[in-house]
């Protein structure tokens, strides 16, 4: 299985994971100065930094250099190289700013120069050599930004020798299936779309447990992409829209796992195809940035994200038809209501839950005994955490009242106020 990295021929500083959201803050502020950096275990040998070509360390979080946390490799110094303990918290300060700056530029000789175009340069290079001359690719493609940009990118290396694969698993919101193939229409993708709703609400059936539903849809989409492989001829390689976002949630070596992304943790043991991943040190802001430089419409880019899991994780318990369309149902309403409100370009996310509480109510002067539905909506730079959006009072009233008249069963609505973290932005 290939794992395609971003390309590194740029300058190289390694965060230490103290744990927290400390790293990932760091790593993110240093590509702000437009050079690259990972997050590493904290006691990553001197070998792996050295064979990496790391130009520094970062030590980060309140424990870096305190009585009692993780040792760092003595090594790293007495090879030369430059060591800076960083507690950054959410706001940074003018002094903390210099500090990074100069131990980025003077300490460590950084040039600063990844930028997406560069990147987009490195990773045409790093996927002709992975593919070689006569290799074949399927895309999986979902229609959201990141899958979009990964098939928007690939065919720069290896042209007309990349099919997109669309799955409509049925785990979709409303539109989308419609709203897709548009996208990619006159785009000079080669797309091949495949109705797998039946097949996929079939291995769901009595899944409850949020890891196993991401387990099972990550599975079936590889065997999808296997079979349809199979009728396009010789295919050696899966193309996926992974981020370093699902690679860190995943605990792929960096951190305690959040969650098991279908795409990554959830994908299974044995694969006929390999992976090829170019997005996989990226950020969501990086990726959009790159949609925008491959010359993808802004429509498109910034599109709020929506879960590999799709709607699958936005039902809590069991899945069945009945609670998917409800799900559905609500969160176009939810979308509707933001959008006709103007604050649909503020916000990270908004979406609808179908939780599996159900509670009393009145319809037409009757008892009801009807399910909720929890409404979210929040702020965020790179998904990596979130703050809660405050929507006006209004338009929740308003949200309210659809859901329940227009999306049967329904007969409560909530609104999550949960920031990440301690939560997270889904449910699920």
């Amino acid at each position: 299985m290939i794992n395609l990295a971003v390309p590194t021929p740029h300058d190289l500083i390694a965060v230490l994971a103290g744990g927290g959201q400390d790293a990932r803050r760091i790593a993110r502020r240093v590509r702000e100065f437009r050079v690259y950096s990972e997050i590493f275990r904290p006691d990553v040998p001197l070998a792996e930094l050295q064979r990496r070509g790391v130009r520094g360390v970062i030590l980060a979080g309140p424990a870096a250099g305190a009585a009692g946390a993780p040792p760092v490799d003595p090594g790293i110094r007495a090879a030369g190289i430059p060591v800076l303990a960083l507690d950054a918290g959410p706001g940074t300060t003018a002094e903390e700013e210099a500090a990074l700056r100069r131990f980025l530029f003077e300490a460590c000789g950084c040039r600063g120069d990844w930028t997406m175009a560069s990147f987009v340069t490195t990773a045409v290079a790093a996927i002709e050599a992975q593919v070689g001359p006569t290799g074949r690719a399927v895309a999986g493609l979902s229609g959201g930004v990141d899958s979009l940009v990964a098939a928007t990118l690939v065919p720069r290396a290896i042209g007309s020798r990349l099919t997109c694969v669309f799955v409509d698993h049925g785990l979709l919101r409303a539109g989308e299936v419609e709203e897709v193939l548009e996208a990619v229409a006159g785009r000079g993708l080669q797309v091949v779309a495949v109705d797998a709703r039946e097949r996929f609400l079939r291995r769901l059936r009595g899944a409850a447990a949020p890891e196993a539903k991401r387990k099972i849809i990550g599975e079936e989409f590889i065997r999808v992409f296997e079979e349809e492989a199979g009728r396009l001829g010789p295919v050696d390689f899966l193309v996926q829209g992974t981020l370093y976002t699902d690679v860190i949630e995943s605990g792929a070596g960096h951190t305690g796992v959040v969650k098991s992304h279908h795409n990554v943790g959830g994908l299974p043991e044995r694969m006929n195809l390999r992976l090829l991943e170019p997005l996989r040190g990226l950020f969501k802001d990086e990726v959009r940035r790159l949609g925008l430089e491959l010359g993808l419409p802004g429509a498109m880019v910034w599109r709020h994200p929506f879960p590999g899991p799709g709607l699958a994780v936005r039902v809590l318990g069991p899945i069945d038809a009945e609670r998917l369309d409800a799900v559905r149902r609500a969160d176009a309403v939810v979308v509707d209501e933001v959008r006709r409100a103007g604050l649909y370009d503020d916000l990270w996310q908004c979406f609808a839950v179908l939780t599996d509480a159900r509670s009393v109510g009145v319809a037409g002067g009757e008892r009801t005994y009807g399910w909720t539905v929890a409404v979210r909506a929040v702020r965020s730079d790179d998904g990596m955490s979130a703050a809660w959006a405050p929507l006006p009072h209004d338009l929740l009233e308003r949200i309210a009242a659809r859901i329940v008249a227009e999306v049967p069963r329904v007969n409560r609505v909530v609104y999550d106020i949960t920031s990440k973290p301690p939560g997270t932005i889904e449910w699920e």
